[in-house]
């Protein structure tokens, strides 16, 4: 089939490369190159870098406008596929090509509709990750659905190392739903259960609160890492929490209470402890949470804590 792209993050890249191998790409729909790291340099998408890499046509749009849709039509392409974009689909472009545009969403529909599904799926604590290829309409992650496949949440991964494996179970899953479209035997279905909605992360979605549940503050601690990241504060300055561990088996400590073990450091919750494994205090560059500990000078009769 003659397919048109969109797509931005390293999150659609195992699907673009993928469909590359299989079907005509006549273009690749990207965000515009952003400034990043701390040196702010202009750098494309990962998805803008795979395309180019292939040869591929790549389009830079902010916002699939009429500009940009123009262009699109112009290739008369016979089926959209989205993965992360980051960016709505309207009318005219839905219904440009012949079968329309599918949308591979990282979570199971109707659930975790939105922005950020795996990490909210992993904040709430679900039991099961998905990845869903859906027709895409005018309402948001609300068309029938071609394929889907759940997979267990892995141990202790963090949202990103979560949504790599769920990239690679993507592609496949994209593959094979755009192959059954282009042979006539796909016959998509309704959603069914109740919506939720996966909002973009905030900053302020990354504060731990440590007079909660162990288990909860480990949960928002993988649905937040890499982005945008937990943290918490420490005598009035913010500090990153870049690594964190269940512990052993270790005495309850009050909730954000500071304790040295060779492991690391065990900081209180509500229930049983955590183990610090490597934070970041302002200003300075990441470094194991025992190495900052011990640099504190802690007196055997004295009190450290977060929040403080």
């Amino acid at each position: 089939m003659r397919l048109v792209f969109a797509g931005t993050p390293a999150a659609a890249v195992p699907t673009l490369r993928r469909l590359a191998t299989e079907h005509e790409i006549v273009a690749v729909v990207t965000r515009p190159d952003a400034q990043l790291g701390r040196k702010r340099i202009l750098t494309a998408s990962p998805v803008a870098q795979e395309a180019e890499a292939l040869g591929i046509h790549v389009i830079k749009a902010a916002r699939l406008d009429e500009d940009a849709t123009g262009r699109i039509a112009a290739l008369r392409p016979e089926l959209g596929v989205i993965v992360a974009y980051g960016g709505l689909v309207r009318e005219p472009l839905l219904s440009t090509p012949a079968h329309g545009w599918i949308n591979l969403h990282f979570s199971l529909l109707p659930a975790w509709r939105g922005a950020a599904p795996v990490q909210r799926a992993l904040i709430a604590g679900d039991a099961q990750l998905g990845v869903t290829v859906f027709q895409l309409v005018p309402a948001l992650d609300a068309g029938d659905v071609h394929l889907a496949q759940t997979f267990p949440v892995p141990d202790d991964a963090t949202a990103d190392l979560a949504l790599a494996s769920l990239a690679e179970d993507g592609a496949a899953l994209t593959s094979e739903a755009v192959a059954a479209i282009a042979d006539g035997s796909a016959r998509p279905v309704p959603q069914h259960g109740e919506a939720t909605h996966a909002a973009k992360l905030s900053l302020a979605d990354g504060l731990l609160d440590w007079t909660e549940p162990a288990e909860v503050v480990f949960a928002r601690y993988r649905g937040v890492t890499s982005e945008p990241g937990a943290h918490t504060s420490f005598e009035g300055a913010p500090m990153k929490v870049r690594e964190i561990a269940r512990a052993a088996e270790a005495e309850t400590l009050p909730p954000g209470e500071l304790r040295g073990v060779k492991e690391g450091v065990l900081v209180g919750t509500a229930t049983e402890p955590l183990l610090l494994v490597r934070v970041q205090p302002a200003g300075k560059p990441a470094m194991a949470a025992a190495d900052w500990f011990r640099g504190l000078h802690v007196a055997a009769d004295e009190t450290v804590r977060f929040g403080a």
